[in-house]
């Protein structure tokens, strides 16, 4: 661990990325923060990869890097393995070496989503896509490595910075007379700034200002409170918006609920995203918001 002299040196990958763009703010208050975007900290490069976290010598390794396009995925195999299974396992065993902590994002996508009701940590796992079975494959390594780790599976992510869903709802929401959205999924849409934030507040607590041997790694389920579908949550975005004043060319209530098979894509997803976060707002005192809130807090930082 650090001397309290000395600033922790927290590094974050993926710094450009939704979560990693929020992560810079929420973890500066901590320590000397170092975010690195893809261009300098490729995580397709595993070689390349020990030699960095080797000369930074972080206390904490936030990675906020993958490989996220789910549908491209089902063709490039190889590199999503390489990011999401490969880089994660890296990044754990030289966090192991340094006695440093590992932070790690994994998703929903490891669950095949047919259970009723939300997924708890131990769940069985059967990934529908590439893309999961490869954020799965990160989470083995993880394990494999050992040393202390976090892994934080979450959902439906949305930010301020990069495009997602609630954007691109505003988009054609402003540009179509009409909207068809999957109403046969469900989920959290679970807010960016929510992702950082919670990781910041555990790492003062449990790991920089507490006594690490103490930390209760693993695996924990972080996403909003709630749940609702795609089609519920562009109304949601749409009736917000229209209430700031924004003019729309498709009425909120007038949204059109449409079937997983009426929208095909490459990559199958989980009908069920629903994450039961019991666990970690137990284990950490941790308080998760409705994703209402997070969504309105969202479209407020894009219509001001």
């Amino acid at each position: 661990m650090h001397s309290k002299s000395t600033p922790p040196t927290l590094l974050i990958t993926g710094a450009n990325g939704q979560v990693g763009f929020e992560l810079r703010r929420s973890l500066a208050p901590l320590g000397r923060v170092v975010a690195l975007d893809r261009a300098r900290c490729d995580l397709s490069q595993p070689t390349l990869l020990r030699a960095l976290v080797r000369e930074l010598r972080p206390n904490v390794i936030i990675n906020a890097g993958a490989y996220t396009g789910v549908d491209k995925a089902q063709s490039d195999r190889a590199l999503a393995l390489a990011v999401n299974g490969v880089a994660p396992g890296v990044l754990a065993e030289e966090a192991r070496a340094l006695g440093s902590l590992l932070v790690h994002y994994s998703t929903d996508y490891v669950f095949d989503g047919t259970k009723q009701g939300a997924y708890v940590e131990s769940d069985a796992v059967g990934p529908l896509s590439v893309y999961g079975e490869t954020k799965l494959a990160g989470e083995r390594a993880i394990a494999e490595a050992g040393g202390s780790s976090l892994i934080f599976r979450t959902s439906w992510v949305a930010g301020a910075h990069g495009a997602n869903f609630a954007k691109t709802m505003l988009r054609l929401a402003q540009e179509r007379d009409s909207l068809r959205i999957i109403a046969d999924q469900t989920g959290a849409p679970t807010m960016a700034s929510l992702i950082a934030d919670v990781t910041a507040q555990i790492i003062a607590r449990h790991w920089l200002a507490g006594n690490p041997a103490n930390l209760r790694g693993g695996v924990y389920h972080l996403t909003a409170g709630g749940e609702t579908s795609w089609h519920g949550y562009a109304a949601e975005v749409l009736r917000y918006a229209a209430g700031r004043g924004v003019a729309l060319k498709v009425d909120p209530v007038r949204v059109e609920a449409i079937r997983t098979s009426d929208y095909p894509l490459p990559a199958p997803r989980p009908a069920n995203s629903c994450l039961d976060t019991t666990n970690l707002r137990e284990t950490f005192g941790i308080h998760l918001p409705d994703w209402q809130q997070g969504v309105h807090y969202l479209l407020d930082q894009l219509l001001t």
